[in-house]
């Protein structure tokens, strides 16, 4: 089978190199396609930071193994990293982070053993990235979650749970502060969670579940989070355990998977052959396993496993009593170990699963609809304003404007509600939410809101615009505080 393989940038390509010449020595039934990604794709003017024969390679092949990638700073353009993983709609990013005997952290010494799975959505939130400046001082980002893309995410993440037989599967969330957006996700939760009766299914709040993994991590198994969450709380485990140098990384889709190192460049030491090649190695064990290749899978795993229970260690990590080895002689060390079995954490030898080249083909975007759909209608409407009046001359020119359709209920002003209540000791900025209902039973129609915009645009600058939505009694809108 072949895939495609991009090297990545700064320590990228040694450690891709040494991970390799690990699996020709295992005799790995694949061959390589390689790909340019990476900085030096961004530097020849590729926006994107591939080539477009990288993109139809990986989109023929259906697996991407790649390195650390840089996004050049302050060019304005996206991370190549998170292109990826969303143009190929790879919906769940799931790291497992395991006490490896041989790397010590406070836990491994204090006998607390860790074996942690999360699945963090990778397509949504605000890694959108969708960003406007509506005043000089005020900045705007939209923070996305569907429920289409949720049921995605939180189904595979069940089904990953049920296959590694955990116990226990937890959501973690802010839904009592983001009680729309995180609300939608956990409310997801809980529905696919009725289809898994096996799994003790239970959700914890993001900041409470942090201040218990730092004291009391093996209480957890497999985490569920959304996209910024994850990607902070992912990192903390990885802490957890060692480091970003010990953490792998499988980001799943229906049609491309990419496997990849989630720690840095680190540009400081690249080309000097002494980079930990660990976490890229077990991203690759991951992609074998995903693959089907359980026996060449267990037999590197073991032999990784057994190359740090004899003290074997890279510069970053280790007895610092025992000297260090470059990268080429980690790689040796471990090939030389084929065979041998770890003391702690030994993989069973399963049977390789056959294994045969992707074959798909899409003719159109897949169109995601959760099958919730409930008839609708306009309530009102949020007109987001510009002003550096007080709140009472604002309510006042927003009144005048309302018409005979809408009535002004209430502003706020950075989510605090200012005015018909509020304290004198708020501190404003020049951007105000003028939030309108309908009056009584009136019918509201989106040209009602726009006519509202013309209106209200010959006393103020109009920010942005949106509709409130309501299905039945369930409101699609947030209060401010203080309403």
């Amino acid at each position: 089978m072949k895939i495609a393989v991009a090297k990545g940038d700064g320590i990228g390509p040694e450690i891709m190199d040494a991970v390799l010449k690990i699996f020709e020595a295992e005799n790995v039934p694949l061959t390589y396609e390689f790909v340019e990604m990476g900085k030096w794709v961004f530097d020849k003017g590729y926006s994107n930071g591939m080539t477009p024969i990288a993109k139809d390679t990986i989109e023929e092949l259906g697996i991407l193994f790649k390195g650390p990638m840089e996004t050049p700073k302050g060019k304005g353009v996206k991370s190549v990293n998170v292109t990826a993983r969303k143009t190929w709609n790879t919906y769940a990013n799931k790291r497992v982070f395991k006490t490896l005997h041989g790397v010590d952290t406070v836990f491994s010494k204090a006998g607390i053993p860790i074996d942690l799975t999360i699945v963090r959505e990778n397509i949504e939130d605000t890694y959108g990235g969708i960003e406007h400046m509506l005043t000089q001082d005020v900045t705007l980002s939209r923070r996305f979650i569907t429920r289409p893309g949720s049921l995605q995410l939180i189904r595979y993440a069940f089904e990953m749970a049920m296959k590694k037989t955990s116990k226990r599967i937890t959501c973690i969330h802010k839904a009592n502060i983001m009680k729309i957006t995180d609300g939608l996700f956990l409310e997801c939760f809980y529905e696919v969670a009725k289809d898994f009766p096996e799994l003790k299914a239970d959700d914890v709040i993001v900041d409470d579940l942090c201040m218990k993994l730092v004291t009391k991590p093996d209480l957890f198994d497999v985490l569920v989070l959304t996209n910024l969450q994850g990607d902070i709380v992912s990192d903390l485990c990885a802490g957890l355990i060692g480091g970003l140098g010990f953490a792998p990384s499988a980001n799943i889709g229906d049609h491309i998977c990419i496997f990849e190192a989630v720690h840095g460049t680190a540009p400081d030491i690249a080309g000097k052959n002494i980079a930990n090649p660990t976490a890229l190695l077990l991203s690759g064990v991951s992609m074998l396993q995903h693959l089907g290749l359980m026996k060449h899978a267990a037999i590197i795993e073991n032999a990784l496993l057994f190359t740090l229970e004899s003290g074997v260690h890279t510069g970053d990590f280790g007895d610092k009593k025992h000297a260090a080895v470059n990268t080429t002689q980690f790689a040796e060390t471990i090939i030389s170990n084929f065979g041998k079995i770890p003391s702690l954490g030994a993989k069973q030898l399963l049977p390789n699963l056959p294994v045969s080249a992707t074959d798909f083909k899409l003719g159109k975007n897949p169109m995601l609809i959760s099958g919730k759909m409930k008839s609708g209608k306009i309530v009102g409407v949020d007109m987001f304003i510009e002003s550096e009046e007080q709140p009472e001359a604002v309510a006042k020119k927003c009144e005048s404007h309302a018409g005979n359709k809408f009535k002004l209920i209430s502003l706020s002003n950075r989510g605090t509600q200012v005015w018909p209540t509020g304290s004198v000791y708020t501190n404003l900025v020049n951007q105000y939410n003028a939030r309108f209902e309908a009056i009584a039973e009136n019918e509201i129609f989106q040209q009602d809101s726009i006519e509202l915009y013309s209106r209200l645009s010959t006393d103020f600058k109009i920010c942005s615009l949106e509709l409130l939505n309501a299905w039945g009694d369930i409101k699609g809108y947030s209060l401010a505080q203080g309403q």
